[in-house]
C-alpha cells in the first residue's frame, strides 16, 4: 500500500502512507483490501495497532478516491477521545498521519477534514447514526464495533452496497453478541471471497511477552479479562458476566437445542414489565424436574392487550403468569394497576416477592437451577444472547463492581429470566417438597449457604 503524489505542494513528493510502516501481521489486511475486497473485520487483540491500522486505510482510499469517508465510534465522545485528541504510542496525533498539503479545512467541533480532492473525512458516533442520514459514504470503519449498536451497520449497509463502497469492523470481543455474530458470518465457506477476517491473540502479535503478560495477572486483572482482551475469547471474557459460564456449560451439554413442546402439559410464564420500557416475556414448562425454556417474546412500548394477544396466539395451555412485585403497585394511564388490568384481559398474575429478595440472591437461584434449564435455541435467540450478556457495572475510578446490573438492550430478558428462576424455587420446587416457608428470603437457604 504506497502511493506518491508529486507536485501537490511547491513541487514536492508526498508519500503514502505518511508516518506509517504497517507491523508483519497487518500486512495480509492490506494485501486483501487492495485486492479489492470490500468487507473486513479485524479481531485483534489489544495494542495491536488496530485503530492507527484501519486509520491509514481510511486515509489512503480517501485521497487516492474522491468520497465520504466515516470512522465510527461506539459514542462521538469516544472518537473525539480516542481519535480526534489521541495519540499513538510514539505521541504521534492521528491527524499527522494525513499530511498537510493534502488537507484543505479542519471542522474541529464536528470532526471533519476536507481534503484538497474534495473527499470528506469524519469521525462520528454510532450512538446517533441519524446524524449522517441522506449521506452517501463511500466506506466506514466501525471501531470496537461489538460496543456499538448494531442498527448502525443495517443502515448503513444498504447505501455502501448500491455505491460498491467498503466497510471494516475493528473490534476485541465484548461476549457473544453482534460482533460475534458477523463474525462467524464471515467465517462462512460461501462468504469466504467477500469478507476478509482474521483474529489475533497476543501469541500473533506478540506486543508484550509472556512475562509482561503474568505481572497483569499478578496485579489483579481477572482471568475473564485477559482472555478477552489478550486472547480475543468471545466465551470467557465477558468481564463481570453473570451468566456467560453456565451458557457455555448449557451448549457444551446439548441442553441448548431445540426444546419439544409437551402438549399435555401445562405451560407458565415469567415476566418483565416494562413501563415506557420493553417487556420481556418466557415460557418455560417443568418436565421431570428439568425446566424448559420453549419461547420467548420481547416488545417495546406495546400496551398490556398486545401482550394477552400474543399468548393467546400461542397454542398452549396455561398454568400461571408470574410477574414481579411492581405488578401490584405500578398504575397504568387507567389508575388502575399492572394486575387489575390483566385481570381485566383474562390473564391471573401471580406476583412474585421480588421486592424482598436482592439481584445478588436471585442470581445465585439461577445459577442454582441451571443445570436443570434446557432453551430452546431457535425460539429464544435474543434470550440466549442476553444471559450471554447480561453482566454487573463496573466502576473504573474504583476499580470495582457494583451490585447491579448494566441495564441495557440485554437486561429485560435477563430479568425476566430471574423471575422465572424464583417463581420455580418458590411454586414449584417448593410444591414437590422444598421448604415449607412461604418467604422467599427463608426458602433461599436450602440452595444459598450464605444465608446458612
Amino acid at each position: 500500500m504506497n502511493k506518491t503524489l508529486e507536485g501537490q505542494s511547491h513541487g514536492s513528493v508526498i508519500t503514502l502512507p505518511h508516518n506509517f510502516t504497517p507491523r508483519h501481521y497487518q500486512e495480509d489486511f492490506f494485501i486483501a483490501m487492495n485486492g479489492g475486497c470490500k468487507r473486513a473485520i479485524l479481531c485483534w487483540a489489544r495494542r495491536s495497532g488496530k485503530d492507527t491500522c484501519a486509520w491509514n486505510y481510511l486515509i489512503y482510499t480517501a485521497v487516492e478516491t474522491k468520497g465520504i469517508y466515516y470512522y465510527i465510534f461506539p459514542t462521538f465522545a469516544q472518537g473525539r477521545k480516542v481519535l480526534w485528541d489521541g495519540m499513538t504510542n510514539d505521541g504521534l496525533k492521528f491527524i499527522d498521519f494525513i499530511p498537510k498539503p493534502l488537507i484543505k479545512n479542519v471542522n474541529n467541533q464536528e470532526m471533519k477534514i476536507r481534503l484538497t480532492n474534495g473527499s470528506l473525512i469524519q469521525i462520528v458516533g454510532s450512538d446517533n447514526y441519524d446524524a449522517i442520514m441522506g449521506t452517501n459514504p463511500s466506506g466506514c470503519i466501525f471501531s470496537e464495533y461489538a460496543m456499538q449498536n448494531p442498527n448502525a451497520w443495517q443502515y448503513i449497509r444498504p447505501i455502501l452496497d448500491a455505491n460498491n463502497g467498503w466497510a471494516i469492523f475493528v473490534f476485541t470481543p465484548r461476549g457473544s453478541n453482534h460482533a460475534k455474530d458477523i463474525y462467524d458470518m464471515a467465517l462462512l465457506p460461501q462468504n469466504k471471497d467477500h469478507w476478509f477476517c482474521q483474529r489475533l491473540t497476543i501469541d500473533d502479535t506478540k506486543v508484550i511477552d509472556k512475562a509482561t503478560l503474568q505481572k497483569i495477572r499478578d496485579e489483579g486483572t481477572s482471568e475473564d479479562m485477559i482472555q478477552q482482551e489478550w486472547y480475543c475469547s468471545f466465551t470467557l471474557g465477558i468481564q463481570g458476566s453473570y451468566f456467560a459460564k453456565y451458557i457455555e456449560e448449557a451448549k457444551e451439554d446439548e441442553r441448548i437445542c431445540r426444546v419439544a413442546h409437551e402438549k399435555q402439559g401445562k405451560v407458565s410464564t415469567a415476566w418483565d414489565l416494562g413501563f415506557g420500557d420493553s417487556t420481556s416475556i418466557i415460557w418455560f414448562q417443568i418436565v421431570h424436574n428439568e425446566i424448559h425454556i420453549i419461547d420467548f417474546y420481547e416488545n417495546h412500548g406495546k400496551e398490556l392487550s398486545h401482550y394477552a394477544k400474543i399468548l393467546v396466539d400461542k397454542p398452549y395451555i396455561y398454568d400461571r403468569h408470574f410477574v414481579p412485585h411492581d405488578a401490584d403497585k405500578h398504575e397504568l394511564s387507567t389508575g388502575l394497576s399492572v394486575r387489575e388490568v390483566g385481570s381485566s384481559l383474562g390473564l391471573q398474575f401471580t406476583v412474585l416477592p421480588t421486592l424482598r429478595v436482592s439481584h445478588e440472591d436471585t442470581i445465585e437461584c439461577c445459577r442454582g437451577l441451571f443445570p436443570r434449564i434446557w432453551i430452546d435455541q431457535a425460539k429464544c435467540q435474543h434470550l440466549i444472547k442476553a444471559l450471554e450478556n447480561y453482566r454487573c457495572e463496573y466502576d473504573e475510578g474504583k476499580q470495582l463492581y457494583k451490585p447491579r446490573a448494566v441495564h441495557d438492550r440485554w437486561s429485560h430478558a435477563a430479568d425476566a429470566f430471574r423471575y422465572c428462576c424464583v417463581a420455580v424455587r418458590k411454586y414449584v420446587d417448593q410444591a414437590k417438597g422444598g421448604p415449607g416457608d412461604d418467604d422467599v428470603e427463608r426458602m433461599m437457604n436450602k440452595w444459598n449457604p450464605r444465608f446458612k
